[in-house]
C-alpha cells in the first residue's frame, strides 16, 4: 500500500489521482495539499507515532510531494514515540534542504517503508526531451542554458536551489529559500529594459530524486512572461510539469518556448 506525505500544492492531489488504487494521505500540519483531502494531519512532533500508524495500516511504500517550510518544534509537543527521532529531525532542520530530506528519506528507510520518487508514481510527469512549444530558442538561448547549468552546479554545491534566470550569460536571479515564484516576481522590477533571459531549473546535482524533484507549472509560464524572460529550460529527466496540456498552451499563449533539455546539450 502506497502512503502519499504531502505538503501544499497540487502534485499530492496529482499523484492520488494518477493511482487506480488510492493512496492514504498524511499532510504536515500547515502545509495542507490542494485538490485532495488528507486522511491524517500531524506536526512533525508526532513523526514516530504516524510511521507506527503507516506500518499498522499496511503501508510499505512512501513517496513525498509538495511543498514545505522548516516547522518550529515545540518540545512539549514532543510524543513518546517521536523521543527516539528528536536528534535526527533537530540535525535535519539545521542542514541544507537536501541534507534535511536526506536525513527523512534515512529515517523512513529506517522504519522499513520503501521511498518511491513521484516521478517513479507518475512517470507522465515527465515530459520527453524537445522543444514542445510553437517558439524555439535561438543560440543565444542556448547558449544562457549553458551558462545556467554551470550556475545550477554550483549553487548544489551551497544546496542553495535549483532554478536560475539567465540573459547573454549573465546570472539576473537565483532561487533561493522562497522559491522560484518569489525569485521570478523579483525580476518584473529589472533595473534592465526589463526583456530577455531564459528560465532554467533542474535538480542538483547528487540531490536524492526521490523527494524535491523540482516541478513547473502554468504559475511558472504566467512568472516567467511576467519578468519579460523568452522562455523556459528544463532538464530532461529531472523535472515534472503539471498539467503539461495547459503549460504548453500557455508557452504558445505568451510567445515563450519550453525546452526540455537533454543531457547531451549539456
Amino acid at each position: 500500500m502506497l502512503a502519499v506525505l504531502a505538503g501544499s500544492g497540487v502534485l499530492p492531489a496529482v499523484l492520488v489521482q494518477s493511482q487506480s488504487e488510492r493512496p492514504y494521505v498524511c499532510a504536515l500540519d500547515g502545509f495542507l495539499p490542494d485538490g485532495v483531502t488528507p486522511d491524517r494531519v500531524f506536526r512533525l512532533e508526532t513523526l514516530g507515532t504516524v510511521l507506527n500508524e503507516l506500518k499498522a495500516r499496511g503501508v510499505t511504500d512512501v513517496c513525498f510531494a509538495g511543498a514545505i517550510r522548516r516547522p518550529a518544534i515545540d518540545p512539549a509537543q514532543i510524543d513518546a514515540a517521536t523521543l527516539p527521532l528528536v536528534p535526527v529531525i533537530m540535525n535535519a532542520l539545521g542542514d541544507g534542504d537536501d541534507g534535511a530530506l536526506k536525513a527523512v528519506i534515512a529515517v523512513f528507510e529506517h522504519a522499513g517503508f520503501t521511498v518511491r520518487g513521484a516521478h517513479e508514481i507518475a512517470p507522465d510527469l515527465l515530459p520527453p526531451a524537445g522543444v514542445l512549444t510553437q517558439t524555439a530558442p535561438t543560440e543565444a538561448d542556448e547558449r544562457d542554458a549553458d551558462r545556467a547549468t554551470a550556475i545550477i552546479a554550483a549553487m548544489s554545491g551551497a544546496d542553495i536551489g535549483q532554478s536560475s534566470v539567465v540573459q547573454a550569460g549573465q546570472a539576473l536571479a537565483l532561487e533561493g529559500v522562497f522559491g522560484t515564484d518569489w525569485m521570478l516576481n523579483s525580476l518584473q522590477n529589472r533595473p534592465d529594459d526589463g526583456v530577455g533571459g531564459v528560465f532554467f531549473k533542474a535538480p542538483k546535482a547528487d540531490q536524492d530524486r526521490r523527494a524535491d524533484l523540482p516541478t513547473i507549472g502554468v504559475e511558472t509560464v504566467t512568472g516567467v512572461a511576467r519578468a519579460g524572460l523568452r522562455g523556459l529550460i528544463i532538464e530532461v529527466g529531472g523535472v515534472m510539469v503539471l498539467d503539461r496540456e495547459q503549460v504548453i498552451a500557455a508557452c504558445d499563449a505568451q510567445g515563450l518556448f519550453l525546452w526540455v533539455r537533454a543531457p547531451e546539450a549539456t
